[in-house]
């Protein structure tokens, strides 16, 4: 994975673009597996982790979005991303939210082991989202599959660039 990512900041830092993270389930793992990274700071603008309904609607997640669809939807997933790109001022934001080898009592709907995920491209005024089923038998193992899955997808969209 790592050279997933030195080629995602290489080709982020050489078209001057940024990136920033509002992560739920995946607990900041995307930056910190970014930040684990030489020359990231050229290119993370920032990163939430916001494990609560509470903080995403803080964060700028519709209240209504959450309500009318959960917070485990591809809906509050393009939210999250929409918001994080809007507030640290990037060029992509990624939203992630799932269920991951619990069940959420605050949450009791959505589907477990299932993560969704929403790349936002500012410039373009595109979502590119995506859903996966992970079944790793621990929290560790999922958050990485989830981790690489969104990895190859910001290096697809930003080469397709």
């Amino acid at each position: 994975m790592d050279d997933k990512i030195r080629e995602l900041i290489k080709i982020l830092t050489d078209n001057n673009k940024t990136i920033s993270t509002m992560e739920s389930c995946t607990g900041g793992g995307l930056a910190n597996a970014i930040t684990s990274i030489e020359g990231a700071s050229d290119i993370l603008r920032f990163s939430a982790v916001t494990y609560s309904n509470e903080y995403k609607i803080k964060m700028g997640v519709s209240k209504d979005v959450i309500d009318k669809y959960t917070v485990y939807s591809i809906e509050t997933a393009r939210e999250m991303a929409y918001n994080i790109t809007r507030f640290a001022e990037s060029n992509y934001g990624v939203g992630i939210t799932g269920k991951l080898n619990r069940v959420d009592k605050q949450n009791l709907f959505g589907e477990d082991n299932k993560v969704f995920f929403s790349i936002y491209d500012k410039d373009n005024d595109k979502y590119y989202d995506s859903d996966l089923i992970v079944k790793g038998p621990s929290r560790r193992e999922n958050k990485e599959e989830v981790i690489n899955k969104i990895i190859d997808n910001l290096l697809k969209i930003i080469k397709d660039y």
